[in-house]
């Protein structure tokens, strides 16, 4: 009798039913591990990424308190004044130059302008080329 129930099992273990069903089971848990296995991946490498876009974030951030403490710096406040506002210290004298001489090139290069226009093209490169301290 005991011969017949380990022959009943073994019949049961070595039969193809038994055997397709096994292979089922095997390929349902590897496809599970694998899909697990993927999404740990995509986490891992999601993570990464965002480590770096804190890292960076971080610099960005010490770089700009910088330049915020600058901007408020009182010399960096005085030279704007100076540069865009045209202001002095108390005490201060502007001096400014008469800018004369730029008028004069003005008005020859106005003439010089109005000497040219009815000259050919061909006659200017050929004057620019060859004759260049010549007007």
């Amino acid at each position: 009798m005991a011969e017949a129930k380990n022959n009943k099992w073994g019949n049961v273990f070595y039969s193809r039913w038994f055997l397709l069903v096994l292979f089922g089971l095997v390929m349902l848990l590897t496809f599970s591990y694998l899909r697990a296995y993927y999404q740990e991946y995509r986490v891992r490498s999601e993570i990464d990424i965002l480590r770096d876009e804190v890292q960076n974030l971080e610099v960005k951030k010490l770089e700009t308190v910088e330049i915020f403490k600058r901007v408020q710096s009182k010399a960096f406040i005085e030279e704007k004044a100076r540069t865009e506002l045209n202001l002095l210290k108390p005490g201060e004298k502007m001096a400014v130059i008469p800018s004369g001489s730029l008028k004069t090139n003005i008005g020859q290069a106005e003439s010089d302008l109005i000497k040219w226009t009815n000259v050919k093209n061909p006659i200017k490169w050929f004057k620019f080329f060859f004759f260049k301290d010549i007007k």
